[in-house]
């Protein structure tokens, strides 16, 4: 289950902490749900942030060293005209395919029985051929499979020889029950036996999750992981198939695993994650990204960040290094989204609490008159290092209205109003479907991908579905 984030009380709360989040999957289970099943999705299988973060964003590139450049923007809040909505975007460096570092991966993939069907098994080795097709001579494949036991496939073998790799692929059936535990060791130990230093090393693993004998428990599989992560070895989750797929397991593995967690659903999916965006999918340029935002109790009476449930910190764990956080793919775009209540509005989002007895109120520092709304810190390091960096910055609020924001804000904002009219969120405001059309319509224009376009159907049957 999933329970919202609620607005804060800055004069209580001044700083929000959380990790950053590139997973997609949820995006691609609501479009199954609303494509192929015709229903509605169940609302915990609702995550904003995935919705948010499966879309481009023509976000500025960085333009030093550092591996990401952040852009704030603050406007009007659509469907809470009185409230202020923020959106941080931050943007990965992008590397030409022609320059990304050689290649070690394992491909893990579960042949056990319950992945026999068309949209699962068929998919993957599809999935992994298009892969393939995208390596040079100065990558490496070994392939590791998975059913009642776990067994080396192929040893890892050169992409030139693609014709020996893609044979291998197509050899694979299905059966048996799912020993998803021991694979996933053999797959760490394969790939560390080919460990390149400098390199990508990463094990990709494609399942339906149904991890049923065996090393099945959660906390065991995340625990193995993040173990593995330290060593510099990364994993990537792909999921397939509804019905038995543990997603809740998945999306901590891959978190747990310095990895991105995404579901497969169709074979333009799989262009989309394994062709498209292979550089950001196989090369972390940043890991343990966490982001703190201190607001200003002179300009913002409260606040909700709106998705990232699952990825909130303490704030003291900002400043832990030995804390685990999100990871930024080559040229990655990563989106986050606040919702102001300024000083002054009323809200009924915020209840009554009684007079504190033993505390005083502390008054605002001079500093807090300097007219700036929120203060955004952000702590990276490097993808073999230990130790964080920080970077921070002030952020003003000039007043824009929603109409004057830029494209990618109004699209941001339509996919967050999508997710909280999917999940019936308390916090929805005055969204309709209707009106949310009328955003992302305009929005969505010069789409040259089709994702957004994609989005506006996905609306569209909602909307029919909802009855509303």
């Amino acid at each position: 289950r999933i329970y919202e984030n609620r607005f804060l009380r800055v004069s209580n709360n001044p700083l929000s902490t959380f990790s950053i989040d590139v997973d997609t999957a949820s995006y691609s289970k609501v479009r199954m749900y609303l494509q192929q099943h015709r229903m509605l999705p169940r609302p915990d299988a609702v995550r904003i942030e995935e919705l948010l973060n499966y879309f481009n964003y023509k976000y500025e590139p960085p333009t030093n060293d550092q591996p990401f450049a952040a852009r704030v923007e603050v406007a009007q809040c659509p469907w809470a005209p009185k409230h202020r909505l923020a959106r941080i975007g931050i943007k990965g460096r992008e590397i030409e395919r022609t320059n990304r570092p050689f290649s070690n991966l394992v491909f893990l993939l579960d042949v056990s029985g319950s992945m026999s069907s068309a949209n699962k098994l068929p998919l993957l080795k599809r999935g992994m051929k298009m892969l393939v097709d995208q390596l040079g001579e100065n990558d490496r494949v070994a392939i590791v499979v998975y059913a009642g036991a776990a067994g080396l496939v192929l040893d890892s073998t050169s992409a030139d020889h693609k014709d020996v790799i893609l044979g291998a692929l197509d050899r694979l059936r299905a059966g048996g029950s799912t020993n998803g535990g021991d694979g996933i060791q053999l797959a760490y130990r394969v790939a560390l036996d080919h460990f390149i230093k400098g390199g990508v090393n990463r094990v990709i693993l494609c399942t339906d999750g149904d991890f049923n004998v065996g090393t099945t428990g959660t906390g065991s599989l995340v625990r193995l992981a993040e173990a593995n992560a330290k060593t510099g070895t990364f994993l990537t989750v792909l999921g397939f198939g509804m019905g038995n797929h543990n997603d809740a397991m998945m999306e901590q593995i891959s978190n747990k695993g310095n990895g991105n967690y995404a579901f497969i659903d169709t074979e333009k999916e799989s262009r989309k994650v394994l062709v498209e965006q292979i550089s950001s999918t196989l090369v972390t340029i940043a890991k343990d990204v966490k982001i703190q935002v201190e607001f200003n109790p002179q300009k913002v009476a409260a606040f909700r960040l709106i998705g990232y449930e699952n990825r909130i910190l303490a704030a003291e764990d900002f400043n832990d290094d030995k804390k685990d956080a999100g990871e930024i793919g080559a040229g990655h775009t990563v989106t986050a989204l606040y919702e102001i209540i300024p000083v002054g509005v009323k809200s009924d989002a915020l209840g009554d609490v009684d007079k504190l007895k033993y505390q005083k109120k502390t008054k605002p520092s001079n500093t807090a008159n300097n007219g700036e709304l929120l203060t955004i810190k952000l702590r990276y390091k490097q993808p073999d290092g230990d130790t964080s960096t920080l970077l921070k910055f002030p952020v003003k609020d000039t007043g824009k209205r929603f109409s004057e924001a830029d494209q990618d804000f109004r699209f941001a904002a339509a996919v967050a109003q999508f997710g909280m009219l999917l999940r019936d969120s308390q916090f929805k405001g005055d969204s309709t479907y209707a009106a949310l059309r009328e955003i992302a319509t305009e929005a969505a224009a010069n789409d040259d991908s089709g994702y957004r376009q994609e989005f506006l159907e996905l609306v569209r049957i909602a909307h029919e579905l909802s009855g509303q």
